[in-house]
């Protein structure tokens, strides 16, 4: 009987590619994690029947790709990933993930209504005792915590903020609608992760965290005043500009 015939046009990819596509594969499926250490080279060549250069080849450039990481006398191991955020653009921090083809959740650990103390009332450009919205959440990209944002709303341009599902919309998504932005002004500093913060972000306390301040201003009034943290190790902040 006739064999049929086999439809499947062949595989012109380069071993190096097959190679670096099989690592990067094992990587984006959690099998190997941040910090963990991949087979050995010689173990790859075995598997792949290959020669050492093009399992070498395939290696160095993930390596020069910051996906992996050599280390003298240890071996390779998944390097730690820099997760970048915009400055030009306030933009959601979903969105940022999400155009990286990652995925983004978020966790909500407080959501209160308070009175302004004394501090919060002057930064705000309120009356001491007037009602303001808290919220603290923790957002993940592909399962890691990259950001505790901690932000304050005046329910004055936000009304119906506690009354959002913040694990469907991130509050920037809302009160981008609900309080259009008309200006902003932001801070960023080093800061050492107090155990709180570091609890949530899965870091050492006191570990360098960068720090993102930013206040927002909707209808001539402070709408929002959010800190956001990031653990240093693993977070960037980049932008552009021309003229």
């Amino acid at each position: 009987m006739d064999q049929p015939a086999n439809n499947q046009p062949p595989d012109h990819t380069p071993i190096f590619q097959r190679i670096k596509d099989y690592l990067l594969a094992q990587i984006g499926a959690g099998v190997w994690k941040e910090g963990d250490v991949i087979p050995s080279e010689q173990a790859l060549v075995r598997q792949f029947g290959v020669s050492r250069m093009t399992v070498n080849r395939a290696v160095r450039e993930l390596t020069a790709e910051q996906v992996l990481t050599r280390r003298q006398g240890s071996g390779t191991y998944v390097a730690q990933q820099k997760y970048q955020s915009t400055l030009l653009q306030i933009k959601s921090i979903a969105e940022e993930v999400r155009a990286r083809g990652h995925v983004h959740r978020s966790s909500l650990q407080h959501l209160e209504q308070l009175k302004a103390s004394e501090l919060m009332a002057k930064q705000f450009e309120l009356a001491a005792g007037h009602p303001l919205f808290h919220s603290v959440i923790i957002h993940f990209e592909n399962g890691v915590p990259i950001q505790v944002e901690d932000r304050w709303v005046n329910p004055d341009c936000a009304p119906d903020y506690m009354d959002q599902d913040f694990g469907a919309i991130t509050p920037n998504e809302y009160l981008m609608q609900a309080a259009p932005l008309q200006g902003a002004s932001y801070s960023i500093e080093a800061l050492p992760a107090p155990r709180e913060i570091a609890d949530m972000l899965a870091i050492e306390v006191r570990q360098a965290c960068l720090v993102l301040r930013r206040q927002t201003l909707s209808g001539g009034r402070i709408a929002t005043i959010a800190t956001m943290w990031h653990p240093g190790h693993r977070y960037q902040f980049a932008g552009s500009f021309t003229q």
